[in-house]
């Protein structure tokens, strides 16, 4: 099976894309043209007293997929976004969407992964509900699940350029190696950062 991989620092990873999603649910929750969205099964009757950072840090302890997952998982969340574009990701939703996206991209990526009981678990929910959220991101997808190299290189380089641009100068990550292998020797797609 062909396998995607990600070789950077993961816990910068996991830093940025909470700090990414944090930014998209604050600016979300200020936009009065969104007040009006759509309410879902991802939406919480208040926002969790858990921050984006620590869930997705408790997410990355506990769930033990591998790195491409996230990427994937990120990959999902935009996907998400675009085909609903009623239920934009806000302070409400966040966290379900997350665990949901990442549990997916888990059993869509990885050979080995945990059931929903456990994701749901390390995400603070119910299995009725964790099941429920995976039902619906998974119709709020249309199924289409399928990363093509090209667009797992393309998110890569733009995270690694976001990551890179949001660093202080001196901490700025040397290196980010992203990769399709099908085999060792053809079809590697690479971005070395500078």
């Amino acid at each position: 099976m062909a396998e995607l991989e990600v070789m950077m620092p993961l816990p910068e990873l996991i830093s940025f894309l909470s700090s990414l999603l944090q930014r998209v649910a604050i600016s979300n929750d200020l936009n009065p043209k969104l007040h009006t969205q759509k309410i879902s099964a991802f939406h919480g009757l208040t926002r969790p007293s858990i921050s984006i950072q620590s869930y997705l840090e408790r997410i990355f302890k506990y769930a033990n997929c591998s790195p491409s997952c996230f990427i994937v998982a990120f990959i999902y969340l935009d996907r998400f976004s675009q085909s609903q574009p009623s239920l934009p990701i806000s302070s409400f939703n966040a966290h379900r969407l997350l665990i949901t996206s990442v549990m997916v991209a888990a059993k869509f990526m990885d050979d080995m992964y945990y059931n929903n009981a456990y994701y749901a678990k390390v995400g603070g929910i119910s299995r009725a509900e964790m099941n429920l959220l995976e039902v619906d991101f998974l119709f709020g997808l249309k199924f289409q699940l399928n990363v093509t190299p090209n667009g797992f290189h393309s998110y890569c380089s733009f995270l690694h350029k976001e990551i890179w641009f949001q660093s202080p100068p001196l901490e700025r990550p040397l290196n980010l190696h992203c990769s399709f292998h099908e085999d060792e020797s053809t079809n590697c797609l690479s971005i070395f950062g500078v």
